[in-house]
């Protein structure tokens, strides 16, 4: 009896060492992702103004590949996160293609940014001048969305000299149920530029690093996350059925899935 006593008085501890540890491994990880894209920047910086355009971006493009990379490996390395990424390898060395995932977390661009080695980014204007950031974005030759206009402009040229795009048509991470309302822009590019739209679904179990959730705040681990490929549609001739369309398909994939349990419920943040 004096021998379960023990063990009982020992379990509150324990379970404070595996909360203490766990907010460890995730926010070191968060430094070192910060590093890795400091240490990119860092030798990005004098690389921008020396190479040419086009080898600039394919070194640029690799370069955040493999960074990213090493840093889902730490991931499921450390038990954070349980994921399953395998279906983006299969568009590797493929054609031209908008690539337009919905967007539950923030990790969800490094995430297929990590399988890709020529895949351009439409980044939010104000990132462009972060010094984590900035630099590999530029020497990527990654895309402003500050006007409407140029963003598609850039897409465009983009995808016809060989490049393929992340474009997250939510605009932003999710706030509602399975998903926001989508901007045309996705449509727009692909019509302009001939090129088809590859949907991406992500679903993961976890409000980690969703809008609104707060930093300081612990997650339940291992996470899990799962991207797939859904449908692929063809550069579009009407522009309001093709995005009638594309919610619908949206909706009707992510409807039952992990990431909508929890998507714009107050008590998940």
């Amino acid at each position: 009896m004096n021998e379960a006593r023990a063990v009982n008085a020992f379990s509150p501890l324990r379970v404070w060492s595996r909360a203490a540890v766990e907010l460890a491994s995730l926010y070191c990880s968060l430094l070192l992702l910060a590093l890795i894209c400091l240490g990119w920047s860092l030798i990005t910086l004098p690389l921008y103004p020396l190479l040419p355009r086009r080898a600039a971006r394919a070194i640029g493009r690799r370069g955040i590949m493999g960074g990213f990379r090493l840093y889902v490996h730490w991931l499921q390395w450390i038990g954070a996160y349980r994921l399953d990424l395998t279906e983006l390898d299969t568009l590797r060395d493929g054609p031209p293609l908008i690539l337009a995932p919905n967007h539950p977390a923030l990790i969800d661009a490094v995430l297929v940014l990590s399988r890709h080695p020529n895949l351009a980014c439409v980044m939010k204007a104000d990132l462009m001048a972060n010094i984590l950031l900035g630099p590999g974005a530029r020497l990527a030759r990654y895309i402003r969305n500050g006007s409407p206009r140029q963003m598609v402009r850039e897409a465009v040229r983009d995808l016809r000299a060989g490049g393929s795009l992340l474009l997250f048509p939510e605009g932003t991470r999710s706030t509602r149920a399975p998903l926001n309302a989508l901007s045309r822009s996705v449509g727009v590019i692909a019509r302009r530029a001939g090129v088809p739209v590859q949907t991406v679904l992500i679903d993961t179990d976890s409000p980690f690093l969703s809008k609104g959730w707060p930093l300081w705040r612990r997650p339940p681990l291992p996470i899990t996350c799962r991207v797939r490929l859904g449908r692929r549609f063809d550069p579009p001739a009407d522009l309001d059925g093709f995005m009638h369309e594309l919610e619908r398909h949206f909706r009707s994939e992510l409807q039952g899935g992990a990431a909508a349990q929890w998507i714009g419920r107050p008590d998940s943040r």
